[in-house]
């Protein structure tokens, strides 16, 4: 387990260091005239991150893309704070695509091919076509280096069982978050937790306070990923993963404090059991993006916020 666990987060921050150098070297006016287009602005950054990440279906691949932005100088701040914020929404639309739908992209079982290619791009053309394979070889090794922390951590799954703990108490949430928490490190991926959560709930292993306090713990964790790829990044795009951080888990504090109101709602309303949990995973990661007043109230306080974390690096 040990040696997959090291192997994944070696090639994972082997990909984040290909990534950025691809995207350093292929960056030209064009391609930063293209991206200022898309996220000039909050709502813009906002809405290219939501419509990136409903179509890829993987929040962590457009994060990662845009520290990798950010890391080599192609996306401000503010513009990387944004697109994140959209991607946190558009990660949502994966549990609506899977359960109406029965579609999912798998960004893993193209990540080899993508390495492949990507290499051979950049043995073969010349100029940015072939710094555009290294970028691309480093976005495939990136969820190579995933696949094998889930192989690492496949055996931890086993020993999970958050039917055992009680949800009906503040301690057995705290500990039922916590297992999500875990879930999601063991997955790598907070849909795939969902999806699991939402399987053990239709199945009659956890009930509603159980699975929504596990729902809450997914949703946190998946700013591990951001905060691996910002080792050895530059201060902007240690900004941006610092602030993705800090957002999901005031979401999660705050989804916490409110979860016996929004549980009691739910028994007075209508709706399936799994419906209220796919709610209210929007409802967590759409609070990450309307917390203090809107896109243009957290620009704002990311700005004093950014002025802050420069004094002190």
């Amino acid at each position: 387990m040990i040696p997959a666990l090291a192997g994944g987060i070696g090639l994972f921050l082997l990909g984040m260091i290909l990534l950025t150098d691809g995207l350093k070297a292929a960056a030209g006016d064009a391609l930063r005239r293209l991206l200022a287009h898309f996220t000039g602005g909050p709502i813009k950054a906002l809405l290219s991150g939501a419509a990136v990440t409903a179509v890829v279906q993987s929040s962590s691949a457009t994060t990662l893309t845009t520290i990798g932005f950010v890391s080599a100088g192609l996306l401000t701040f503010p513009q990387a704070v944004g697109v994140i914020f959209g991607a946190n929404l558009g990660t949502t639309s994966t549990g609506w695509i899977v359960s109406l739908l029965r579609l999912k992209l798998n960004i893993g079982r193209v990540a080899l091919p993508l390495v492949a290619v990507g290499a051979m791009m950049r043995l073969l053309t010349p100029g940015r076509t072939a710094a555009v394979g290294l970028a691309l070889a480093g976005f495939g090794l990136i969820f190579v280096g995933i696949d094998m922390l889930q192989v690492g951590m496949a055996g931890l799954a086993l020993r999970l069982d958050p039917g055992a703990l009680p949800g009906g108490t503040v301690a057995g949430r705290l500990l039922l978050v916590g297992v999500g928490i875990v879930m999601t490190i063991i997955m790598q991926s907070s849909s795939a937790a969902l999806a699991t959560t939402l399987t053990a709930l239709a199945s009659g292993t956890i009930d509603l306070q159980q699975g929504a306090a596990l729902v809450i713990g997914q949703n946190v964790l998946t700013t591990m990923t951001a905060g691996l790829a910002a080792i050895g990044a530059s201060v902007p795009a240690k900004r941006t993963a610092l602030a993705h951080i800090l957002f999901n888990v005031f979401t999660g504090v705050a989804a916490f404090a409110v979860l016996p109101v929004m549980l009691r709602a739910a028994d007075a309303g209508r709706g399936g059991r799994s419906h209220i949990l796919r709610h209210l995973a929007v409802l967590c990661r759409c609070s990450t993006s309307n917390v203090a007043g809107g896109p243009r109230a957290q620009h704002a306080a990311l700005a004093r916020y950014e002025r802050v974390f420069h004094e002190g690096t």
